[in-house]
């Protein structure tokens, strides 16, 4: 008899409608092998838990999702930065 791995899926979301849809695919695309924790940033990220895993994976934007540990490449990106922004255009005058 064969021994399936769990698979761990932690999803990183504000409870927004741009989340949402994210967090109701990875539901849907979950089989009986992986196991689904979801914290919701904007209402119950005030555990320790919560706050070292944002920090460990570096987490700036959301949804972001992490598996067995590791945040999936479509989520490394870093967010807004100054320097985007300045690049852009933005504070300097036309």
């Amino acid at each position: 008899m064969e021994t399936q791995t769990k698979r761990k899926i932690e999803l990183f979301t504000a409870g927004c409608t741009v989340c949402e849809p994210v967090v109701e695919m990875v539901k849907a695309m979950a089989c009986s092998s992986c196991e689904v924790i979801i914290y919701n940033v904007a209402e119950s990220c005030d555990s320790k838990e919560c706050l070292n895993k944002l920090e460990n994976f570096d987490i700036n934007t959301v949804p972001a999702i992490a598996v067995n540990g590791k945040l999936l490449s479509c989520c490394q990106h870093k967010g807004i930065s100054v320097e985007e922004l300045r690049s852009a255009g933005i504070g300097n005058v036309a």
